[in-house]
């Protein structure tokens, strides 16, 4: 698809060192000196020339590294989401530009239309998969896209007039943006993340309620019931004169919401209703799950798909890789790997899907310094034992422990010093029937590289134990 918006684009700046900044770059090098005069790209203040330099610069990009101070003037900046909007860099780039935006605003103006968007602290990846997955079961062109690991400008040379941008958008590009404006979008629940980026709760709150900035009376907004960051935007938009679908456990009794009655998902539209499939049914569990479907299905239907598609995709819909993923069972133990499980709030949804299971809990990281007390309270209710690793097993097994004399439960805590030792403990403590479940509340860089090497990492452990026992 040639870009929608052709104006020039004149003297670009661009900020970061990793694969957004070499995605915009690319893109950018593409357009020839008529639309696009010269790229300089601003590594920051920890980058230095190398390999990485040396790939900029093949593709004709000026590139700047060791500083952040940026030189020259510009048309126009375009910001990696790693790039703070309060740092440094940042900064110093707005000084020196007419316009700094981020990646995903930038690719919106480059191709504007049949934009599906999602954000929240949580269930962002399974929502934005679901909706593509339901627009490819109606017979429509639809890809995943943005914070889901698929960077928007490299869809943007390739992308067909008829293909919808399922965007999955976090705080951090969405707090750049200006006239991005899809068709629908969704807002799926806000708890504290991401506040040594954001600074406070509320800032990164704001962040993400962004996603509305540019709505009218035409859209259509799904938003949480269940938080109280998410009910005060609700009524920001309904002030707004925006239609608002509520998503929640139960009837809102609202005109458009998306809700369980009698265990089935509803949808209702204008009043009107459409009754899906049995919450039972899907073979995503947990409520949290069903709630994910509930917003999916709303974000479809007002993209114009029909019911029957919705259904259908539904009940076909599998667990995604990291995300409450059952790994295999071994001696009647069932391992599930949730490593994207990266804070606290994903942890306590993740216990609700195994209401009938005895759980061996793995915990432990990164500490992201997140209080502490709510996942305490939820793990001495849910699990029978909590194996506490990596640089935030300390201070987790503590609050446990506080936690556990004031419930009088029967957790047993656990410590280990790696992910290997706290593997190796939880076989040793699981039952036929249990399920030992890799939830860790915490980011993977104290031991991997992201969440999804400490994954993969994980479900290694259960082939090697499953080879032991003797299962194939």
């Amino acid at each position: 698809m040639e870009p929608q918006v052709s104006k020039t684009l004149g003297d670009v700046c661009v900020l970061g060192f990793g694969q957004t900044a070499l995605s915009v770059c690319t893109y950018l090098m593409a357009q020839g000196p008529s639309r696009v005069h010269s790229v300089t790209l601003f590594g920051g203040a920890q980058t230095h020339e190398g390999e990485k330099c040396a790939e900029f610069e093949a593709l004709g990009v000026h590139v700047v590294t060791g500083t952040d101070e940026v030189c020259g003037t510009y048309s126009l900046c375009i910001a990696s989401p790693g790039v703070p909007d309060t740092s440094a860099l940042f900064l110093s780039a707005a000084a020196h530009s007419q316009e700094i935006i981020g990646e995903p605003e930038f690719a919106f103006r480059e191709s504007p239309e049949k934009w599906i968007a999602i954000t929240g602290t949580n269930g962002k990846t399974t929502t934005t998969t679901l909706v593509t997955k339901i627009l490819q079961t109606a017979g429509q062109k639809a890809i995943s896209v943005g914070n889901i690991g698929r960077t928007i400008t490299d869809e943007l040379s390739s992308r067909t007039p008829d293909e919808w941008f399922v965007a999955e958008l976090s705080s951090f590009q969405l707090a750049t943006i200006a006239r991005l404006h899809p068709k629908t979008a969704a807002l799926l629940n806000i708890t504290p993340d991401h506040l040594e980026w954001h600074g406070t709760l509320a800032a990164y709150a704001a962040a993400k309620e962004r996603i509305f900035e540019n709505f009218d009376i035409h859209d259509l907004a799904v938003v949480s019931d269940l938080d109280e960051y998410c009910r005060a935007c609700a009524q920001r938009l309904e002030a707004r004169h925006i239609r608002v679908c509520h998503l929640n456990t139960e009837d809102p009794k609202t005109e458009h919401a998306a809700f369980i009655r009698d265990g089935v998902l509803v949808v209702r539209r204008s009043g009107k209703e459409t009754e899906l499939i049995r919450a039972a049914d899907l073979k995503i569990h947990g409520l949290h799950n069903a709630l994910n479907a509930l917003a999916a299905s709303a974000l479809a239907l007002e993209a114009g798909v029909d019911p029957v598609s919705v259904r259908h995709a539904l009940l076909d819909f599998e667990a995604l890789e990291h995300r409450i993923e059952p790994v295999r069972e071994v001696s009647g133990v069932l391992y599930v790997n949730d490593s994207k499980a990266t804070n606290t709030d994903a942890v306590e949804k993740s216990l609700t899907a195994f209401p009938t299971r005895g759980v061996v809990l793995l915990l432990g990281g990164h500490d992201k310094g997140t209080d502490l007390g709510s996942l305490a309270a939820a793990v001495n209710r849910s699990c029978k034992t909590a194996i506490c690793y990596g640089a935030a097993g300390p201070r987790i097994a503590e609050a446990l422990e506080v936690e556990k004399t004031k419930q009088h439960s029967d957790l047993h805590v656990v410590s280990a010093p790696h992910m290997k030792e706290a593997f190796e403990a939880a076989t040793k403590r699981a039952m036929a029937g249990d399920v030992v479940l890799l939830s860790p509340a915490c980011s993977s860089f104290d031991e991997f590289s992201n969440m999804a090497e400490r994954g993969r990492t994980f479900k290694h452990y259960v082939s090697e134990l499953a080879a032991q026992e003797g299962v194939f």
